[in-house]
């Protein structure tokens, strides 16, 4: 593949990176030297689960293998002891080793529902850096001043308000930093929320008489309510783990204006298909269409042709025809007075509400059927017998089981 060619997919999506000539320098010499680019990823295993805001910066890598790339991912059992303190407002938690090795693990299974394994290697910078010694550390700090430190706008902000910053916080992004120089990086990749982590091992490399890396930055994906970042705590996520089913459904919530930016960091589509898409959107085609399309390619990138096309088949029968699924969900009603209470208490159950106010809005909006007849009141229930089959909204069908 011609160095163009390369470029115009390792780009794509991207919201920052080394300048072009730079990159084309790069890897012209590396043709040259007849050997891999050498990528570099590194991973803080402070949480367990990943979702595909999570997985941006890794499909990226994951065009890269395909291209051609080495990838090292890296995970931090060592800086993850310390914690990542970028946009924290406090010192974080120290985890626990058994608390990092254990995240690393689940990670590690979920990298691999996305990147190639056989093309993979993976490193614990507790390999090189649980080796140093004192003089080791203060020849590493000083390569960087305090001054550039406080760039970041992390410690800007808690220095300026008064808020403590403890010294062993500096040295994660100079740990990160000679990860690069352990592995003699060729090009690092990170969210926008990295770039100081980043940067700082082009200047550490230098410092240590290494060519600097090539830099590429992932922005940050917004998640289903289209306004904040992807974040399991607001519940706008996609995980990577989910079923067919609520995978394929949650991207049918995708908002329209986030179509073509899901596309270029959520799949692994050609440049030149997505600006065939957008355009189809600009000649007016229904997004619903499109979004059908996107959700198809996402879901299919994690799981089987004929779980995707069953997803397919369910999101059809579910949300346009309004027939109850075969695989209905059934949830146990107790037989009592208060037997309203408790079919609220067995759908929180479920866990896609937040609330029993929630439900309770939704049957007085008219939102909930029992065995096809509205009802509003979500207490006073009269028709509720065994094998009852509720439905809420559009897609959200549960069978009744009264003991």
């Amino acid at each position: 593949m011609e160095i163009n060619e390369k470029i115009k997919i390792m780009l794509k999506g991207v919201s920052d990176h080394t300048e072009t000539k730079e990159i084309i320098k790069k890897l012209e010499e590396i043709e040259k030297e007849k050997r891999l680019l050498r990528v570099k990823f590194g991973m803080d295993p402070s949480s367990a689960d990943l979702h595909i805001g999570h997985a941006v910066v890794l499909r990226k890598i994951k065009q890269l293998q395909d291209l051609g790339a080495e990838v090292v991912i890296i995970i931090g059992d060592f800086t993850g002891m310390i914690g990542d303190p970028t946009g924290k407002s406090k010192t974080r938690n120290q985890l626990s080793k058994e608390q990092v090795e254990e995240n690393a693990k689940t990670y590690q299974e979920q990298v691999f529902k996305i990147l190639d394994k056989d093309k993979t290697i993976v490193k614990y910078n507790s390999e090189w850096l649980g080796k140093m010694n004192f003089r080791d550390v203060i020849e590493l700090s000083s390569k960087c001043t305090v001054a550039r430190m406080l760039e970041r706008d992390d410690f800007k902000n808690r220095y300026e308000t008064g808020k403590p910053i403890s010294v062993h916080e500096f040295f994660y992004p100079l740990m990160q930093a000679y990860d690069s120089v352990a592995i003699n990086s060729d090009l690092e990749l990170g969210g926008s929320d990295q770039t100081f982590n980043v940067l700082m091992g082009r200047n550490i490399q230098k410092d240590f008489g290494q060519e600097p890396q090539l830099t590429l930055f992932m922005p940050l994906l917004e998640g289903l309510d289209g306004v904040e970042k992807m974040s399991k705590s607001l519940g706008n996520y996609i995980g990577i783990s989910e079923d067919a089913n609520t995978m394929y459904e949650k991207c049918m919530k995708i908002p329209d204006e986030l179509i073509i930016k899901y596309y270029n960091l959520c799949t692994d589509e050609h440049p030149d298909d997505i600006a065939k898409v957008e355009e189809r959107l600009k000649n007016g085609e229904n997004p619903r269409n499109i979004k059908m399309e996107l959700a198809k390619t996402i879901t299919s990138l994690y799981h089987t042709e004929e779980e995707t096309e069953n997803a397919i088949k369910h999101f059809k029968s579910v949300y346009q025809k309004g027939q109850a699924p075969d695989d209905i969900k059934e949830i146990i009603v107790e037989n009592s007075e208060n037997i309203g209470n408790s079919l609220l208490n067995a759908i929180l159950e479920t866990g896609k509400y937040s609330s029993k106010g929630e439900i309770k809005r939704l049957f007085m909006q008219g939102a909930v059927k029992i065995n096809g007849q509205k009802v509003t009141d979500a207490i006073n229930i009269s028709n509720l017998t065994n094998d009852s089959i509720i439905q809420i909204g559009k897609g959200v069908f549960l069978k009744i089981k009264i003991k």
